[in-house]
């Protein structure tokens, strides 16, 4: 670890430790965590958010058995920054990592310029969980640092990580290598042309393998899949194989149903080694889905839009929490929340406090099936690859500024779902108060200069 990560890290231990024992309403056994989160999976590719064709009978059987949540949004509407905010708990306007290319930032090993990594002072959730004696473990992809920079998962709380560093290595299933903490771990069986190690597999097998070895200990398994991610590859059709739709078609439910069966691994593991009761599992998508599949899927429901868009299409996600004997099986709800507080209803639940200064709040009542007043705050969420855009959820209104300067566009989202009518000449007072939150939502940045 680096001088500054190291004193950065230690700083934080030193100021939040006598918090954490003396003014902290400990949990007297806190739960195992697990967060898996697929990529890119749409809001309407589960069974138990609407889909007709996609077989997922382990995650619908999640829902029955936890709590699902219907607003539920992710950090960002790609990749990377969706995945700054889970870390970190600052919202896109706050978080290190904005987008996925900056304006500055490293070369990655895909070829992209401007890979922004979180830096040394940067707290993530895993480094919370770890002051309350968790081991943490991650496998999959991170998109949030590169070799040899402040951001690798190891020196960002991760006892143990194996998987993709650089968003565009995660694009093929393939890979020549994945990483296993700091070294390259070759895999020939996908080099000079063969295709013979799906990474998705070896993803899961590093997941039971983490919860079997640490099952003694408290553990915190990060799990953010990179299924259905394009580029649509697997090494068999099962169960679609004989169905009329085309390759791709086959292939993107064959996805989804193949990471269904390793949901359901894990769910089963847990019982076999006699802790799914005191394990949390949370299940998520990193954005809204790549493609609509209209016809066909309808993996955006009836939400507008889809990844790379600031309707709910883009932000919205499925989210599922289950905790056996603690979550009251079969409920749903429409508690409004997003990834920013992933971090603090961690913390409350792990017994410790959240980093100071962050955007999100715990949100561990909902998942209790207890009431929780999120009511009157603001949800916000910015975006650069289009030009500067900007999104806020406040009650029901959604606002959403598609460039600097542009007016707002409003919706209300308890009448109009699907974000087709602009209400905003009829509401003055909401878009006025929306327009007051903005002047003080975000803070700049040398990577996402607003000019």
């Amino acid at each position: 670890m680096h001088r500054r990560q190291f004193l950065a890290k230690s700083l934080y231990a030193a100021v939040f430790m006598p918090y954490i024992f003396s003014r902290c309403s400990r949990p007297q056994n806190p739960p195992n965590i697990i967060f898996i989160m697929a990529d890119d999976l749409g809001y309407g590719d589960l069974g138990c958010y609407g889909q007709k064709v996609i077989q997922t009978p382990n995650i619908d059987r999640m829902a029955q058995e936890g709590i699902r949540f219907t607003q539920c949004y992710a950090g960002s509407t790609v990749c990377a920054p969706s995945r700054s905010v889970l870390m970190t708990g600052l919202h896109t306007g706050h978080t290190t990592v904005r987008g996925n290319f900056g304006k500055y930032g490293v070369t990655g090993l895909g070829g992209g310029e401007g890979r922004v990594p979180l830096r040394e002072d940067d707290v993530t959730v895993a480094e919370v969980l770890k002051t309350a004696g968790y081991v943490t473990g991650m496998t999959g992809k991170w998109g949030l640092g590169e070799p040899d920079t402040s951001g690798e998962p190891n020196g960002q709380g991760f006892d143990e990580w194996f998987g993709y560093l650089n968003q565009r290595r995660a694009h093929s299933y393939y890979p020549a290598y994945l990483w296993k903490n700091k070294e390259k771990m070759e895999l020939p069986g996908n080099t000079d042309g063969k295709r013979e190690t799906y990474s998705h597999d070896l993803f899961t097998e590093f997941a039971l393998d983490f919860i079997k070895r640490r099952q003694s200990e408290r553990f915190f398994l990060y799990l953010p899949y990179t299924i259905p991610h394009d580029i649509y590859e697997i090494p068999e059709l099962e169960p679609y194989v004989d169905s009329s739709w085309t390759a791709d078609e086959k292939v993107y439910a064959s996805m989804i149903t193949r990471m269904d069966r390793d949901v359901g691994k894990l769910l089963d593991m847990l019982k076999e080694l006699d802790i799914d009761s005191n394990t949390i599992v949370f299940f998520c998508s990193d954005n809204g889905a790549a493609r609509r599949w209209k016809g066909r899927f309808d993996s955006s429901g009836p939400l507008r839009g889809n990844k790379r868009d600031m309707y709910e299409g883009g932000i919205r996600t499925p989210m599922i929490v289950r905790w056996p004997g603690k979550i009251p099986a079969g409920q749903t709800s429409e508690t409004v929340w997003y990834f920013a507080d992933v971090l603090p209803t961690l913390a409350e639940l792990a017994g410790v406090r959240p980093s100071k200064g962050i955007d999100g709040i715990s949100v561990l009542p909902s998942l209790l099936g207890r009431e929780q007043d999120l009511g009157d705050r603001f949800l916000y969420w910015e975006f650069f690859e289009r030009g500067f855009q900007q999104a806020v959820r406040w009650k029901d209104w959604k606002a959403v500024r598609l460039s600097p300067g542009a007016k707002l566009e409003l919706y209300d989202l308890g009448k109009d779902l699907g974000e087709t009518t602009d209400v905003a000449e009829f509401f003055p007072h909401v878009v006025e108060k929306i327009e007051s939150y903005l002047k003080t939502a975000r803070t700049e940045s040398e990577n996402w200069p607003v000019n």
